[in-house]
């Protein structure tokens, strides 16, 4: 050890040695940095940073030991063979690019170790054969013992180098391995010139000029950090265009394409930031639901430019109008959001009105102007939601709120009424899954002759039993599937599965099955009952439809177009609630409907209203002209009964003929034959809806 410390300091020129360890430190710490690009890097690119890391490291090393062997003094004349150390040059360059390539093959635990051998070993081969380049006039002698240090040394460091260089988990790792791989080249350099000792020939009497080998020594140097540079400068300038392709990407990743406002990955970090410092300081921050009132209309008269513009405009003007602690996202679609840091109820309703006047304010689009209007809903953290998810829900539960109000255009969220429209959605959310696990039933009602009392059909009508809350009834859930989209998966399930019951049956009945308006929105609908009927073997005679009259007209041509189409399968059609709502005889002249369905609701006032009475006598008399059979809903007394009996009615349903049953409970009454009177009849079949 005292003897590489002797060589360093009494043998060496101590300023050409700190020229060598600049020239080391710099191309170091540039190779270490080149070596990870390339690793990084694959196929080509990653060939092209290996070259520039072997280029770089090899220079490093070269430019490190001659400025050091000019820094040397033998204590006699020197001399260089340019071949051996041109060579010297090359294995330096080609050993540390076999190594690094090595540490970068596909065996992550041995490829740093063999990488790192390979490049000591360059290191040490560099070395010994300039080394042999190195002419003095003297007698040379080796001490064998360093030699084998040295390579030592250099192989271990360089290991070490390699190993922390790809090791992730070490925090400054590029740093602290350009100092190991420094370590390496220091090492070995230096102890190796220990194992050289030099003993000048008594003839000697001249030297070399120190001031020509110090001038040498610094071209030498500068040269190298040139060629460092270089490869330096292809590192930064690539660091940089990764860089800006990052940043590019990262806008592009957190931001609207069309308007350039955050998008809803950057609103919700930003949003999660904002509660932490809230949460921290105690204080308390505003999330604004904003939804556009009348943006559809604009797509669907103005085209889809001038809804782009639509949305440029405002979200220009939201951007303008923020000031310190307030942010806006478009979260898509016609969807925006607002947050606000609040010091107090002022400063959120300040912030509020700033973004209603700016989404109330018309649009002018090239001739055009337009004006959307907006629904805002306000949610405020900690007093409405304890985090992230919760206050998104509650403002957008009072922004549909204020979406629903026809005079206030912001709602803030008030937990009694936002709490039923949650419900609501969960309960739709239950509704979706109703089908498939088996939740869905489908209950028969009888429908059955006034004079006779004989069965006529059955009318097929949904249950939903809900795993926790029990028998729902289709006045909850029916609009529930009509707002949410499922009343079409819910609907065919219906007509399938109550088409494939019927046809089972031993008896020829009708089975009625209702439909609801959203199902005649798709033209499909009567190839869908033709699918149907093939599928189940039923006759279409036998199946009867039931539809309202606000169905007809929604889309009078077009419903009545889709009414002929399955009137044409033979299927027939009844028209349901009659007597309520429009009520029009328009719609009885437009379409021959097969039946005529009194609503229950003059049923129940028949016995004691003249008024629902006449109305009855009516509907009765106006089925007679047109030929159109009449059934009366909601039958549950036998005065009822004999008064439709009394007034020439065709057919009953109610309680008292028959409650809704499941099919198994029915089935027995289904292949019944028909026996005696109306009254008899009755009472089978209210025992067996008890039973």
């Amino acid at each position: 050890m005292m003897r590489v410390i002797s060589c360093v300091t009494v043998e060496h020129n101590l300023w050409l040695v700190l020229v060598a360890a600049l020239v080391c430190s710099a191309g170091s710490w540039a190779t270490i940095r080149l070596f990870l690009r390339a690793y990084e890097a694959t196929g080509l690119q990653q060939i092209g940073w290996h070259f520039l890391t072997a280029v770089c490291a090899g220079s490093s090393i070269w430019c490190t030991h001659f400025v050091a062997m000019l820094a040397y003094d033998p204590g006699a004349p020197i001399t260089f063979d340019p071949v051996l150390t041109i060579a010297s040059l090359f294995i330096a360059i080609a050993g540390t690019a076999a190594g690094f390539i090595a540490a970068t093959s596909h065996a992550p635990r041995i490829a740093p170790i063999v990488g790192g051998t390979i490049v000591g070993l360059a290191i040490s081969g560099m070395h010994y054969t300039g080394m042999a380049a190195y002419h003095v006039d003297g007698i040379v002698e080796w001490n064998t013992t360093y030699i084998a240090a040295s390579v030592l040394l250099s192989v271990m460091f360089a290991c070490l180098a390699i190993n922390v260089a790809l090791n992730e988990r070490i925090s400054g790792r590029k740093y602290l391995a350009a100092g190991i791989l420094v370590a390496a080249i220091v090492s070995l350099h230096f102890t190796a010139m220990a194992a050289l000792q030099v003993t000048p020939l008594a003839t000697t009497d001249s030297h070399a000029d120190p001031a020509a080998l110090q001038a040498m020594a610094l071209g030498v140097a500068v040269a190298g950090l040139i060629i460092i540079g270089t490869g330096l400068a292809s590192y930064l300038i690539d660091d940089r265009t990764r860089s800006e392709t990052f940043q590019r990407l990262h806008h592009l990743a957190m931001n609207d394409a069309l308007t350039g406002l955050p998008n809803r990955a950057n609103f919700n970090d930003y949003l999660d930031r904002e509660i932490d410092r809230a949460s921290e300081l105690g204080c308390k921050v505003a999330l604004v639901g904003v939804d556009l009132d009348r943006f559809k209309e604009i797509n669907d008269i103005w085209g889809h430019a001038a809804g782009d513009m639509t949305l440029k405009t405002l979200a220009g003007r939201m951007s303008a109008l923020l000031q310190e602690g307030e942010f806006v996202a478009r979260l898509g679609g016609d969807e925006f959001a607002g947050v606000k840091r609040m010091k107090g109820q002022s400063d959120l309703l300040d912030f509020v009105s700033r973004l209603e006047a700016a989404l109330m304010a018309p649009v002018r689009i090239a001739e055009v102007e337009t004006a959307t209007g907006a629904s805002l809903g306000v949610a405020i953290y900690p007093t409405d939601a304890q985090n992230r998810e919760t206050l998104v829900n509650n403002a957008d539960l009072a922004m549909y709120r204020a979406k629903a109000n026809v005079t206030q255009s912001v709602c803030f969220y008030e937990q009694a009424m936002d709490e039923a429209v949650r419900a609501n959605r969960t309960l739709a959310n239950d509704l979706r899954d109703a089908v498939e696990n088996g939740q869905l039933d489908l209950h028969y009602q009888v429908q059955t002759s006034v004079s006779t009392g004989d069965i006529r059909g059955y009318e097929a009508l949904l249950r939903w039993k809900h795993p926790t809350r029990g028998n729902i009834t289709p006045a909850e859930f029916i609009p529930l599937a009509e707002e949410n989209g499922l009343i079409l998966p819910l609907g065919e399930w219906v007509l399938r599965t109550a088409c494939a019951k019927a046809a089972s049956w031993e008896n020829p009945y009708k089975v009625a099955v209702n439909l609801s308006p959203v199902q005649f929105a798709h033209a499909d609908l009567p190839k869908l009952i033709h699918e149907i009927l093939l599928e189940t073997g039923l006759k279409p005679g036998r199946l009867e439809l039931e539809i309202t009259e606000s169905t007809i007209i929604a889309d009078k041509i077009r419903t009545l177009n889709i009414l002929r189409r399955i009137k044409a399968l033979g299927v027939t059609i009844a028209i349901d609630d009659f007597g309520t709502g429009y009520s029009s005889l328009e719609t009885l002249r437009a379409f021959p409907f097969d039946k005529i369905k009194l609503d229950r609701s003059f049923m129940s006032e028949v016995e004691t209203s003249p008024q629902a009475k006449a109305i009855i006598r009516a509907v009765l008399a106006l089925g007679q002209s047109l030929d159109i059979p009449v059934l009366a809903e909601g039958v549950e007394t036998h005065s009822q009964l004999s008064i439709l009996r009394a007034e020439g009615c065709n057919e009953a349903q109610g309680f008292l003929l028959g409650r809704p049953a499941p099919f198994g409970e029915i089935f027995s009454l289904v292949d019944r034959q028909e026996i005696g009177s109306a009254e008899t009849q009755q009472t089978v079949r209210q025992a067996a809806a008890v039973a």
